[in-house]
């Protein structure tokens, strides 16, 4: 009987746990299609994980790729109502030595394109909080909530780097229109580490350049 009970709590704090914070990227499939680097394209139910740099098929059973062998994938986001592009680029995440890395597409243009990667981060700020924090039967919450994180990079010069999310640098890396970019940050309210107004601002930058 203990072990029992045991069983019907430990489950219902998982329960509790998904459906409180959502599902990750990694756990929902979507329609969509992977290109392979020899050219040959899959289409059906796609899942990715870009922090291990994985996407996975299934289509009369499941296959997993690895970057190495990916040249681009796309899948059709009902959440966000579009579709969404990935593509394999080299770039160095731990170190100096570049390997195939995952981004996703936010927004291109001549002169400047918006990257984009999503990883799974401890909310120390939820901390001693919710439901199953102030219930004393479970005790505190322990590392705070999981919660979706991105990180920013863009292409300029032909170059990939990794932007910090301040405003300093933003205006750096658009150096040659930075007044006019401030300006128009400044006049539409846009924040310089939200990623709907990056994808404003990259275009923007692009339109005048």
């Amino acid at each position: 009987m203990r072990n029992s009970t045991f069983l019907l709590i430990s489950l219902f704090l998982i329960s509790f746990s998904v459906l409180g914070q959502g599902q990750f990227p990694s756990q929902v499939w979507h329609k969509g299609q992977i290109q392979m680097n020899a050219g040959t394209v899959y289409q059906g139910m796609v899942k990715y994980d870009l922090e291990n740099n994985l996407v996975q098929l299934q289509n009369q059973g499941i296959e997993t790729f690895t970057s190495s062998n990916v040249k681009q994938f796309e899948i059709f986001d009902e959440q966000y109502g579009g579709i969404r592009t990935f593509y394999t680029l080299p770039f160095p995440l731990t170190g100096d030595y570049e390997t195939p890395v995952f981004f996703e597409i936010l927004t291109e243009g001549e002169d400047a394109i918006l990257l984009c990667r999503e990883q799974i981060v401890v909310d120390n700020r939820s901390m001693g909080y919710g439901p199953m924090a102030m219930n004393p039967m479970w005790g505190p919450q322990i590392g705070g909530a999981y919660k979706l994180s991105f990180n920013y990079y863009f292409i300029k010069d032909g170059k990939i780097q990794r932007y910090s999310q301040k405003k300093k640098e933003l205006l750096d890396i658009f150096d040659d229109r930075a007044e006019e970019v401030n300006l128009f940050m400044r006049k539409n309210r846009l924040s310089h580490d939200k990623r709907g107004d990056l994808l404003r601002i990259t275009a923007y930058y692009n339109q005048i350049k």
